[in-house]
């Protein structure tokens, strides 16, 4: 049995060139007013009286992943990535917002001096590292990275031999559980800058649900310790200090939401990075709990895109393109479904809204 699902029209104050605009902000009075008049129009009823609790979870669009503008911006190999990307997403909300019973945004949320930053590092020197390189244990043992000592005294009461045994030990354990190396970022997302705001087209569609549905608009912000890498929004890269103690916790009360929810559409930024994280950490939750859930996940594939860093002559000096693609082929293997935002809903494999 497929889904009864009507699409709606998109309000007639949208505008698709907004996905490509650094300084779009909507107007969050106005966006409430149309929002009223637009659900009285389709006949929409309050998410609260949903039957079926439809999640769309969007990770990180955030200004510094989404624009040209922004110290991170996820090109794809298009060069156009998170750009389309926004734009589909925000139609994709405005077309299925009958149905959307929540809407939760991410937000990476960074300040100056963290471990994946070269702000965190110096070489042997005393010269802060250079962004989109890696750190192992044994160019820390070498004195070829190390910790900047400028950040012992606030972050460990200036104790640098433990600071050391920490950072050494933080890279045995990312080794070890095999996802990634630590990898140095450009500053991103920090806490209080233009960048660490949602793209305007994606902020301005997702406050007219929440307005047009009696629905709250929902976020969960990760990133802020400063001594662990946390590309996913249900739990940080390594949980422990070297000396036994807890470093960071796991997100259990999002986990818990995202389990519930009748079905889980998922999208945003970087597929190669963030999405991918969060996507295996719900997945390694469901096996745990019941395979059978995974069926409940689908991805939108086309409004997800990966990190490409250009070389200056045309190519790319990194391409994370094929890890994206290898673990959404992974993902679909374990029974998630990948869809594209412009598939009617009514169509998707196993959602039974109707």
């Amino acid at each position: 049995m497929k889904s009864q699902v009507k699409e709606l029209p998109l309000p007639a104050f949208y505008r698709a060139s907004h996905a490509g605009a650094y300084g779009y902000s909507p107007n969050a009075g106005v966006l409430q007013t149309e929002a009223m008049t637009w659900s009285a129009a389709n006949g929409l009823s309050p998410a609260a009286t949903d039957r079926f609790n439809l999640h769309l979870l969007l990770i990180d669009v955030q200004k510094d992943f989404c624009f040209p503008e922004g110290s991170l911006y996820v090109a794809g190999r298009s060069g156009q990535g998170a750009i389309d990307d926004s734009r589909r997403i925000a139609e994709f909300v405005y077309r299925n917002l009958g149905v959307l019973s929540n809407v939760t945004t991410t937000l990476d949320t960074h300040f100056a001096y963290q471990i994946f930053f070269p702000s965190f590092w110096v070489d042997e020197n005393g010269q802060m590292l250079t962004p989109y390189r890696e750190v192992t244990r044994e160019q820390i043992e070498r004195g070829q990275a190390r910790p900047n000592p400028a950040v012992a005294k606030w972050l460990c009461g200036g104790n640098y031999p433990w600071l050391l045994k920490q950072v050494k030990y933080y890279c045995d354990e990312l080794e070890r559980a095999g996802k990634y190396t630590l990898y140095l970022w450009p500053p991103h997302c920090l806490l209080g800058s233009d960048g660490h705001a949602l793209a305007g087209v994606v902020q301005e569609a997702r406050l007219f649900h929440a307005f047009a549905r009696g629905a709250q608009s929902w976020c969960e912000v990760k990133g802020g310790n400063p001594l662990t890498e946390n590309y996913s929004v249900l739990r940080p890269e390594v949980l422990s200090r070297h000396d036994g103690q807890p470093l960071a916790q796991r997100n259990t009360q999002f986990l818990k939401t995202l389990l519930t929810a009748d079905a889980v559409v998922i999208a945003g930024q970087a597929a190669s990075h963030c999405v991918k994280s969060s996507i295996d950490d719900l997945l390694s939750e469901i096996v745990a709990q019941d395979a059978a859930l995974a069926r409940k996940v689908y991805l939108l594939t086309d409004c997800m895109s990966s990190v490409t860093v250009p070389d200056g002559k045309g190519g790319f000096a990194a391409d994370f393109t094929p890890q994206a693609e290898a673990a959404l082929q992974r993902f679909a293997d374990a029974g998630m479904h990948l869809v594209k935002s412009t598939d009617p809903l009514a169509n998707w494999t196993d959602l039974r809204i109707g």
